[in-house]
């Protein structure tokens, strides 16, 4: 069996998923940039990499291990952030228990599984809520940009699993779910 792809994120509660996939949406509707609305709101912790089927029960067990040894996690959302040419998106605080989840995760998964991605590793955190990207146009980040840059958004709340999503071969789907429980 070939492996699938899979990343490990933060998801948003509900009310906060929604008011993204509208935002999202918009970007769709005005710019023709549909390529967010393939995976649900989420902050990334562990970028796409590669698994085995045959293997996802060892990744499942790890990942619900590491998450009973840590804590829900704070999260705050304020304005609108870009990557220029690109990419728009909702901007996420890094606040140091955001960031030591994100250290722990990455720690855990490259001793324990041997999962590590060299790039991510030389690559300071940006956690961010994507709206808008890799089929965003230079020209339409240009407008889109002008407009999102100084718009308001604001919101906190508190994550409680870690999210494990799998690609189907269209878009991103959620996997399973680990409950920050310590």
């Amino acid at each position: 069996m070939s492996p699938n792809l899979y990343f490990i994120a933060l998801l948003p509660p509900a009310e906060i998923q929604q008011q993204a996939t509208e935002i999202k949406q918009h970007f769709c509707d005005r710019y023709n940039s549909r390529a967010a609305l393939k995976s649900p709101p989420h902050i990334t912790l562990q970028p796409p990499f590669k698994w085995e089927s045959d293997d996802l029960a060892v990744l499942d067990q790890q990942l619900n291990e590491f998450a009973l040894q840590h804590a829900p996690v704070p999260i705050a959302l304020e304005g609108f952030a870009a990557f220029p040419p690109r990419v728009i998106y909702i901007n996420v605080l890094k606040t140091p228990e955001l960031l030591a989840l994100k250290a722990a995760l990455m720690a855990d998964l490259a001793t324990t599984l041997n999962l590590s991605d060299s790039v991510e590793q030389r690559r300071p955190f940006s956690p961010h809520l994507t709206v808008a990207f890799r089929d965003l146009t230079r020209q339409h980040f240009k407008t889109a940009w002008a407009d999102f840059q100084h718009r308001p958004f604001s919101a906190q709340f508190t994550v409680s699993h870690l999210t494990l999503l799998r690609h189907d071969g269209k878009r991103w789907q959620i996997h399973s779910e680990f409950r920050l429980d310590r």
